[in-house]
């Protein structure tokens, strides 16, 4: 008897792992330019307590979710480029917070997709921007 539990394509696997490092390369470069404004408005301040600051504005800017959300360019750019070339009628794999599942692509228009889940009728789909979740192409491609 098959386990009733199946594994994710190696492609998916590695872009959730990339989703995470990528989140934490973002913090550090929100850190970065808050580190260069200040030392910028701040030029008295030494160097180590720039840092500091910084690193305690960037800790308490991500526990308001607004601004978690609203600042991915790393990721955005990523998910972009991965789903670059994925058309209607495309298998492919929605990677959301919440859950990984497979979608077929019905619609593109420009940073938006339009994918059917499983379960759904003929006429729903779910609208998602490509810049707010990754839609990995099912089939892996020659690199």
């Amino acid at each position: 008897m098959r386990s009733p539990v199946r594994s994710l394509p190696p492609d998916v696997e590695r872009w959730v792992r990339r989703a995470r490092w990528l989140g934490w390369l973002e913090a550090l470069a929100v850190g970065a330019v808050v580190w260069l404004l200040m030392a910028l408005w701040l030029p008295d301040l030494p160097p180590l307590a720039l840092a500091i600051l910084a690193a305690i504005i960037v800790g308490l800017a991500a526990l308001v979710p607004p601004l978690r959300r609203g600042w991915r360019p790393i990721r955005a750019w990523a998910s972009l480029s991965v789903s670059r070339g994925l058309k209607p009628g495309d298998h492919a794999w929605l990677l959301l917070p919440e859950y990984i599942e497979p979608v077929i692509v019905t619609a593109r228009r420009r940073l938006r997709l339009v994918v059917a889940r499983s379960g759904q009728g003929p006429s729903e789909g779910l609208e998602v921007r490509r810049t707010r979740v990754f839609v990995v192409p099912a089939e892996s491609r020659p690199r």
